[in-house]
């Protein structure tokens, strides 16, 4: 039993094949200090994550985070820590402080400059930490430390580079400070502040776990300091990343029941849903739905809002949206918004909604218009219909077909189309005249 344990400890003990630690520690030092090429190669990282992330690139922001120079004060920092001395560690967190303050900037007038200012899912993705960006930043820590002490150091350092993830929350806050949003370079502050110290507490641990030579022996006393500063790092930042690993989990457990209700009560039958906008941090929540041809009532509606609690979609109200004008505004502003955060094949998806709602005119609000200066009008129906002209172009233009018992003078006809052509700020218009007959063809006055 013995031969057992003692073989499964040779398996997991970290130090067989492990470098010489005076070694280790002369190469991190090396690596902390940001002057001469290292700032220059950390401003040119920063201008190409920032790019990046302006233009939504994943390969362009992994190939910055490959070349960016930024770990190196940060496990400094915990091989300080994790050695006692104090001189290393002070030296690590000025670098650190100096590299950030010099990434902000870079980015910040990289963001400030590009005509292109949209948030982007690569910078959207930056502005939310939760628990999950601390065990990434601490088990990547962790795999990075292990590979700076191994006499074969393997290619696990590119990867911990990428996981990790330091420059991008850096860019994004400089975005943040950009655009003026301070939820944005708050969040992402957050998030870099996490890689850091989690990066650096991994460091501790692995430097400790190893018994690399302490610099300054500290009393009793001190060394529970130490071990209290750490300690209330950790819990500051852990709290606010459960919270939000919370409220995360709430948000796609309401969205599946969203989800759930909309399949049930309108996908499975046959009702096309044009328009959707979930409210999740309103009081109370607000779930809008417009749809491409079905029209509800206030009772239907109303007990539309009651089934909510039947998919346990609590504290949320169902707003119909039915008015085309509003409809159509509603839909084009989600468009413009969603264009820059969505992929080519949704943006494309998203077009022909849009081609959908601008296909469709307010009759009801243009009729009443047209009864004030035509009277004799009775009903209207408008809408663009294409028309291919056997050339490589397509024309779109407005049609406008309408009912009169009493019939509108051929003066009058062209009076509407002069108006309607205003009103619609459109150059040319078709008008046709339904004829008073059972029949569904409309005839050209």
């Amino acid at each position: 039993m013995k031969e057992i344990i003692n073989k499964l400890f040779s398996y997991i003990n970290l130090n067989k094949g492990e470098e010489n630690k005076e070694k280790v520690l002369e190469n991190v030092k090396s690596t902390i200090s940001f002057r001469g090429s290292n700032l220059w190669i950390l401003a040119c990282a920063i201008v190409v994550a920032s790019i990046g992330l302006n233009v939504n690139s994943t390969a362009v922001i992994i190939g910055a985070m490959l070349i960016s120079p930024l770990m190196g004060p940060i496990i400094g920092a915990g091989f300080g820590l994790g050695t006692f001395d104090f001189v290393l560690l002070k030296r690590s967190l000025k670098n650190v402080l100096i590299a950030t303050l010099v990434s902000l900037f870079v980015s910040t007038f990289y963001f400030y400059i590009s005509p292109f200012k949209e948030a982007q899912p690569e910078l959207l993705s930056r502005t939310s930490p939760n628990i999950y960006d601390i065990l990434i930043a601490f088990f990547g820590g962790l795999v990075g430390v292990i590979a700076i002490t191994r006499v074969e150091k393997g290619n696990p350092i590119p990867g911990v580079a990428i996981a990790t993830a330091l420059m991008p929350p850096l860019c994004t806050a400089g975005y943040g400070l950009a655009i003026g949003s301070w939820k944005f370079f708050f969040g992402a502050l957050y998030l870099y502040s996490i890689n850091c110290v989690f990066i650096c507490i991994s460091t501790f641990l692995i430097v400790k776990y190893l018994k690399y030579p302490i610099k300054k022996q500290l009393d009793e006393k001190n060394e529970k300091k130490v071990k209290y500063i750490i300690t209330s790092l950790i819990t500051i930042l852990i709290l606010p990343s459960i919270y939000f690993a919370y409220q995360l989990f709430e948000e796609k457990k309401y969205q599946h029941q969203i989800d759930v209700f909309m399949e049930n009560e309108f996908t499975n039958k046959g009702i096309a849903i044009l328009y959707k906008k979930t409210k999740f941090n309103e009081k109370p929540k607000k779930l809008e739905l417009g749809f491409l041809r079905k029209k509800y009532n206030k009772n239907e509606i109303e007990e539309l809002n009651q089934k909510l609690n039947s998919y346990e979609i609590k504290n949320t109200k169902l707003i119909v949206v039915q008015d085309t004008t509003d409809l159509k505004s509603d839909i084009l502003n989600e468009i413009n918004f969603k264009k820059s955060v969505l992929s080519e094949k949704d943006v494309t998806i998203l077009n022909l909604k849009n081609e959908i709602a601008s296909n469709t005119y307010d009759n009801k609000a243009l009729l009443a218009e047209i009864k004030i200066l035509f009277p004799e009008i009775d009903n209207i129906s408008i809408s663009n219909h294409t028309y291919n002209e056997n050339t490589d172009s397509i024309k779109t233009i407005p049609v406008l077909i309408y009912k009169s018992v009493k019939g509108v003078p051929e003066s009058n006809e062209e009076k509407l189309a002069l108006w309607l052509k205003q009103r619609l700020k459109k150059k040319q218009i078709e008008i046709y005249k339904q004829p008073i007959v059972k029949s569904n063809t409309a005839i050209k006055k």
